[in-house]
């Protein structure tokens, strides 16, 4: 189907530990007047090095980020592009500054935040999560944001809403075309949704989420394949009845709709059992859930993950 294996980052182009912290000071500093002409009045002021201060999270895991470098450019976005490095050169194709989230469907409230609002729904928190592809490459990054269940509580989800579909941003003048139906969309149970590790995002290393990473606004569901992650959003959905995801749309056979970390369960054109950390040579295995099992395995309690992948 559409995704393809990655070819591998050589060492050369990964910054070292020692290193990349002088680069993150280098961009802030070389992007914070761009991004602060851009921005709102409220955000421009957190468009410097800092999105601080930022809460201690109990859901950070104690492993090593994955260098900076990597994390900023090597990425899977495909509206600015379907190669790993097309988003970072990509990012005049998105301006994240004015933006609003729309949240809709079956809800008491629904409500239009923009940016500013939406860094003050809670105490913005840096979690150190991690992340799988399903192509079978795996980060360590430490996000900031806050988590999906504040916004859902102040819009009043309704008896009936059972899922949250996420729609990103599109634009066809500026964005790849083809590919996948636009404008991607994807889908969470309610429960899901609610769960402490569902968040959203809007930095990344304790400063404002670049373009590339699905500024100003993503969702990050760790225990999940990265593609759930949707980037740029502009609405959430409150319905009944399952969404149909962009990638269910593409290739059903090899796209659920629940996409749970899994080894045991293959993509059909390669294994899930093992990965490969950006960074490392070596293979590790796959965790189930990717590795936060004790936390949310309870939620599929009973239901076959091979019938629902």
């Amino acid at each position: 189907m559409l995704i393809r294996r990655p070819t591998d980052i050589l060492p050369s182009e990964i910054t070292s530990p020692e290193l990349y912290r002088d680069r993150r000071r280098f961009l802030a500093q070389s992007t914070a007047l761009a991004l602060a002409a851009a921005l709102p009045a409220g955000l421009a002021r957190a468009a410097g090095q800092s999105l601080g201060p930022l809460a201690k999270s109990p859901y950070s895991i104690g492993e090593t980020p994955t260098p900076y470098k990597a994390v900023t450019t090597y990425n899977n976005f495909y509206e600015l592009g379907t190669d790993k490095a097309d988003p970072a050169e990509n990012t005049h194709r998105l301006k994240p500054a004015p933006w609003t989230l729309r949240v809709e469907g079956l809800v008491n409230k629904p409500r239009t935040f923009s940016i500013e609002e939406l860094l003050k729904l809670a105490p913005l928190e840096e979690r150190i999560y991690r992340m799988r592809c399903v192509e079978g490459w795996s980060m360590v990054i430490p996000w900031v944001g806050f988590p999906l269940a504040s916004l859902l509580k102040l819009v009043e989800p309704q008896g009936s809403a059972k899922y949250v579909e996420f729609v990103s941003h599109y634009d066809r003048s500026t964005m790849t075309r083809g590919v996948l139906e636009w404008p991607y969309n994807e889908g969470l149970r309610l429960d899901e949704a609610r769960h402490p590790l569902t968040l959203l995002a809007v930095g990344l290393y304790g400063e404002v989420l670049p373009v590339q990473n699905g500024a100003p606004i993503r969702l990050v569901v760790p225990w999940k394949y990265g593609f759930k992650g949707a980037k740029s959003l502009v609405t959430l959905r409150l319905t009944e009845k399952q969404p149909i995801t962009a990638w269910m749309k593409a290739g059903p056979s090899e796209y659920g709709f629940y996409s749970n970390v899994n080894p045991e369960v293959d993509h059909p054109r390669w294994s899930q059992a093992t990965e490969r950390r950006i960074g490392e040579f070596s293979k590790r295995k796959t965790l189930m859930f990717n590795g936060y099992a004790d936390q949310v395995a309870s939620m599929y309690t009973g239901m076959d993950l091979r019938r629902f992948f």
